[in-house]
């Protein structure tokens, strides 16, 4: 299912609402992934959000397995996808095969998202910025 059928509010219809620039974050949740070359990449599992900056960090993509077996998970920082509102669907500009070789991690051992030395190779594998600023009280 896309952001348009999880759409439980009806705050993707065409009289106005917030969507595509405010989107609710439980509609983008299973949400497809492609690349540039038309390739599936997986779907989004989860949404991290900084609970100090108050912005989403990462999108937690699956990739690989069957019926949710042996997939990989990857934390794809939240800047490196693109909304595909014609398609309904997210891109994420990645060959599947530097994908395949990304930083990942199962469902049983998740990496330390604040970690600032795992931030900083997750944004330079991905080539995006990291912002490292310690934004808590």
């Amino acid at each position: 299912m896309n952001y348009e059928e999880r759409d439980a509010y009806g705050m993707y219809k065409k009289n106005g609402g917030p969507g595509p620039n405010l989107m609710g974050a439980d509609t983008l949740v299973g949400n497809d992934v492609y690349n540039r070359h038309e390739e599936s990449l997986g779907e989004i599992k989860e949404i991290m959000l900084d609970m100090h900056a108050g912005k989403v960090s990462y999108a937690v993509l699956s990739f690989g397995g069957f019926l949710g077996m042996g997939e990989k998970l990857f934390a794809v920082p939240w800047i490196a996808l693109t909304l595909d509102p014609a398609n309904k669907r997210f891109i994420l500009n990645v060959d599947k095969d530097r994908l395949k070789n990304a930083p990942g991690f199962d469902k049983d051992h998740w990496p330390d998202m604040a970690d600032q030395a795992w931030t900083r190779e997750i944004h330079a594998y991905y080539g995006t910025h990291a912002d490292l600023e310690d934004t808590r009280l």
